[in-house]
């Protein structure tokens, strides 16, 4: 291996088991091309094959999920700069390097290439604890919530299955106390049994929240169906069992949700972005774990064009001025300001103001959305900026300016 370079920049293409390495000099010549296993005294190893070797080292990759953590940790704490090369840009850059083939020295190669001779990419940094702890809280929530969601249309499936009045009596994604009820209480039978009257001294033992009413709704959706539907014992055991679930999982989704307003309200910031009408500690929470401490946004508009609230230029020829949709942004935080925005929308004040007046002047509802969400998004900004709370109307400007 050649040594005495003044710079090298080391592309690696990163993968659960192994990574693979390759570093190009100033002249784009290959120095070295290793495959390197995911464990702390390899990448070490390679860590220190590249410094030897040339006085500056620029480090690339890939991927800066999980499979990267332990390489990004490891550089950081070395004090290496490590740029991102997103992966959709390497396959598009592919096509025009010699060869149809793929493989990871290639696409280490490619990578190496592309932070050599561009200069536009982003720099990774290793974000706090109490982020990363965000992270995977705020991610957590989503696993939880989908799993909500499955679960819930497993038991609408099989309570149809038994009787379509009693499913369609209740939404049982917000009622806990009907999802109590099916704990017990599965068929039309049962409950023409047990009556209203004991049901609802049955679910008042349990604290549910307005008995009777449900006692009420559900005997007269049993009192509407009289026969019984092949397979109903077995599909009332299975849905027995998925209501037990059910509950199980909304106490552990609630348990996360207070960590996570735990986790977020010990960031400084949180009663700044919580003064925000809308903004409450989940939102906030997956707002402070997409964006961090917003040091890799330039201005307000970096983070509009984050949250693909931005929208970018499509000119061709004559044709000017054409603007579109972003096709790359982060749907999470898009969604963070689309929810955020919403809401606030929904009570009195600038917000609900703001979007009215899009609306008067002919916006569809999704579209007065989003232009509310992009002005939320230079309000937060300045918010954040001045480390000052929210108030609806804006502070009066400096004397001079």
């Amino acid at each position: 291996m050649d040594t005495g370079h003044e710079r090298l920049w080391v592309g690696i293409d990163v993968g659960k088991g192994h990574h693979w390495a390759v570093a190009l000099n100033d002249a784009g010549e290959a120095v070295f091309s290793r495959k390197v296993p995911n464990d702390e005294t390899e990448i070490l190893q390679l860590i220190a094959t590249a410094c030897d070797a040339a006085e500056h080292v620029q480090w690339a990759v890939d991927l800066r999920g999980k499979t990267a953590t332990l390489l990004l940790v490891l550089l950081t704490a070395h004090g290496q700069q490590v740029t991102y090369v997103p992966g959709r840009s390497v396959n598009r850059a592919a096509e025009g390097y010699r060869g149809e083939g793929k493989t990871d020295a290639k696409d280490a190669l490619i990578i190496a290439d592309m932070a050599r001779v561009r200069r536009d990419f982003t720099v990774i940094t290793i974000p706090p604890e109490q982020v990363c702890t965000l992270r995977l809280l705020t991610a957590n929530r989503r696993d939880l919530i989908a799993d909500r969601v499955r679960l819930i249309n497993r038991m609408r499936d099989l309570l149809c299955g038994i009787s379509p009045a009693l499913e369609g009596a209740f939404d049982y994604a917000r009622s806990k106390g009907a999802v109590i009820m099916l704990t017990h209480y599965q068929t039309p039978a049962a409950l023409r049994r047990t009556g209203v009257k004991r049901l609802t001294t049955w679910l008042q033992r349990r604290k549910v929240r307005s008995p009777q009413n449900i006692a009420e709704k559900a005997v007269a959706a049993a009192n509407q169906q009289y026969t019984a539907l092949p397979g109903e014992t077995r599909a009332a055991a299975l849905l027995g069992e998925l209501t037990h679930q059910l509950i199980t999982l909304d106490e552990r989704i609630a348990s996360n949700d207070r960590e996570i307003r735990e986790t977020f309200r010990a960031d400084d910031r949180s009663e700044i972005i919580e003064s925000l009408p809308g903004m409450g500690p989940i939102l906030g929470a997956e707002f402070v774990a997409i964006a961090g401490d917003l040091s890799s946004y330039r201005d307000a508009g970096r983070l509009a064009a984050h949250a693909g609230l931005a929208p970018v230029p499509r000119d061709s020829g004559r044709r000017t001025g054409n603007l579109h949709r972003p096709k790359r942004y982060d749907r999470r935080l898009r969604w963070v300001f689309y929810l955020s925005a919403q809401s606030a929308m929904q009570h009195p004040g600038p917000s609900r103001d703001f979007y009215l007046r899009k609306r008067a002047e002919g916006l569809r509802h999704v579209q007065a959305i989003l232009a509310l969400a992009r002005r939320r998004v230079d309000v937060l900004w300045a918010m954040l900026r001045d480390h000052r709370p929210y108030v609806p109307t804006p502070p009066p400007a400096p004397a001079g300016s």
